[in-house]
């Protein structure tokens, strides 16, 4: 029996079987208007390209599309090469066709490098923020404020290596290509008397419409309520915040008190002054809305492969995780419009 030939329809008809079964990023494709980066890229990124070799030769919104596939699926840059190269759902999402050139991954390893100058994904974020909020889905009905850890790979030093690293120097017997290697800015912490080494993604989410509204990020040894004290913002005044009793103390109220929003903290228990029956009752009842957040975290977790990044340092760890926020945004947003009809 001869082997059928290959045609010039047989991408055409293999794209259009993958959108009856259901293609996410062909929704999200439609749903977003990418134009909306833009400007903030160009801003950042012409200036980089001044340098030597000039402008680079791949489309701003095409390599940024692909960070956001990237972090979306957990994938490293290599595999991330591999992934546009053999699914034609990826090169339809990217605009790229068969016969196209493909990004290789030193190139998107580049790319994303050139975001840590300037906190160029933060501005991304704030400016697709700025979209949500012109369409109304941001509805200020209330906020929910947590953190969850983000690991990175161990550092094997001494106790003398770690104990300089703790007072903000770097190990003199470190050669430069090590210390390319070492992340000096990641910390420990405990929780659930587990042990985890990396950062803190800090979010405020939208309590009706589960959108992260503003984030930041710390170390891993900084406690919930003092990295987050700079989330609550006057344009908050009057709505509820939600937050766990992680969130109690003396920093935090007054944060929560300056901007005029109703603490709805869940209130905690000590030592020889347990909770009353009419506080476990309310905490209770917080815990309704509070609860959202974790379908935020849980997807970021299991789509993103959020709970460990491989990048070595603070700026790079930054990049990665807004790039992750920025995505929940992006692919909540889609699901809402669904939701919505439009």
């Amino acid at each position: 029996m001869a082997k059928k030939q290959s045609g010039i329809f047989d991408e055409q008809f293999k794209l259009e079987r993958i959108s009856e079964l259901g293609d996410p990023l062909e929704k999200l494709n439609a749903a977003v208007n990418w134009e909306l980066f833009r400007y903030t890229l160009n801003k950042h990124l012409d200036k980089q390209a001044k340098g030597p070799g000039g402008r680079p030769g791949y489309d701003y919104i095409l390599m940024f599309k692909i960070l956001i596939l990237q972090e979306h699926f957990g994938l490293s840059d290599q595999r991330m090469e591999f992934q546009i190269t053999d699914r034609f759902s990826f090169m339809r999402f990217l605009g790229l066709r068969s016969c196209d050139k493909i990004p290789d991954s030193n190139t998107i390893w580049t790319f994303r490098e050139q975001l840590k100058e300037g906190d160029v994904v933060k501005e991304l974020f704030e400016r697709f923020d700025k979209e949500l909020n012109r369409q109304g889905l941001i509805v200020n009905k209330g906020k929910i404020i947590d953190a969850s850890i983000t690991e990175v790979p161990v550092q094997r030093n001494s106790r003398d290596e770690n104990k300089e690293i703790k007072e903000g120097s770097i190990p003199e017997q470190w050669s430069e290509k090590k210390q390319s290697h070492k992340d000096t800015d990641a910390r420990w912490t405990k929780k659930n008397n587990d042990d985890y080494f990396g950062y803190k993604n800090h979010i405020k989410v939208n309590s009706k419409s589960k959108l992260i509204d503003d984030y930041c990020i710390t170390t891993a040894n900084v406690h919930d309520s003092v990295g987050a004290v700079d989330l609550p913002d006057k344009k908050d005044q009057g709505q509820p915040l939600h937050a766990d009793s992680a969130y109690t103390g003396e920093p935090f109220e007054k944060a929560v008190n300056k901007v005029k929003m109703i603490n709805k903290v869940h209130e905690k228990g000590y030592r020889n002054k347990p909770l009353t029956k009419r506080q476990i009752k309310s905490n209770k009842r917080k815990s309704k809305i509070r609860v959202r957040v974790e379908h935020v975290f849980g997807f970021l977790h299991q789509s993103t492969g959020g709970i460990l990044i491989r990048t070595i340092g603070n700026a790079r760890a930054a990049v990665k995780i807004g790039l992750m926020n920025l995505g929940y945004n992006l692919f909540r947003y889609t699901l809402l419009l669904q939701f919505s009809g439009a």
